[in-house]
């Protein structure tokens, strides 16, 4: 797809951009549904150029088509980074609404880089939010746990609620590396609410 093609991500950064379960990316990656779109860079797996728009796809389409159908129409839609809609008879897929999905993705996952400060002498570099002292895998692991974005805002005013979900996005392209997470003590309720996330349905081209 047009704007694509300097793109190059992590599985971990996919997974971000595309809503895709890192899970799930490992496995569209190891069924080779992304051939071609995947390079070895530094020792770790990479997805590059319309791969992503495949890697999505890939993931949207695993209920409703056969194994066959499914490889063949990934193929075509990665095969070029100028394609818009592919068609393996008898479906025709209109990529430019994966696409635009995609494009959101990688949006807030340069929002959420831009955010993030790392300094030696703050909380030994580990990742905060700008101008604070807020550890970001930390409100990740808050949401995770079933905390809402409001719960959150209200423990950490200095943060907006934009930031907050951001930070789940970064947290995701950029697992905490170390020791586990140590739960925050002013939570001493029990969530209140889980997060989810909801998957689009697939769109055909008319």
């Amino acid at each position: 797809m047009p704007g694509f093609t300097s793109e190059v991500l992590t599985a971990n950064e996919a997974a971000s951009v595309t809503r895709v379960p890192l899970k799930q990316v490992h496995r569209i990656i190891d069924a080779g549904l992304l051939r071609g779109r995947v390079e070895m860079r530094r020792g770790s797996r990479v997805i590059v150029g319309s791969g992503l728009v495949g890697l999505r796809l890939a993931w949207l389409t695993a209920e409703t088509l056969t194994p066959t159908a499914r490889r063949r129409i990934v193929e075509r839609a990665i095969a070029t980074d100028a394609t818009s809609v592919v068609a393996a008879d008898p479906l025709k897929v209109d990529l430019k609404p994966i696409a635009a999905e995609v494009k959101i993705g990688l949006n807030r996952l340069r929002k959420a880089k831009a955010m993030v400060a790392r300094d030696p002498g703050i909380l030994g570099g580990q990742p905060v939010f700008a101008g604070t002292r807020v550890l970001v895998h930390d409100i990740a692991d808050m949401l995770t746990s079933g905390d809402t974005v409001e719960a959150i805002h209200a423990a950490y005013p200095q943060l907006t609620l934009d930031q907050i979900g951001l930070g789940a996005d970064y947290a995701l392209a950029y697992p905490r590396r170390g020791r586990p997470p140590v739960k925050p003590v002013w939570r001493t309720a029990p969530a209140k609410s889980s997060r989810t996330v909801r998957l689009d349905d697939l769109p055909a081209a008319s």
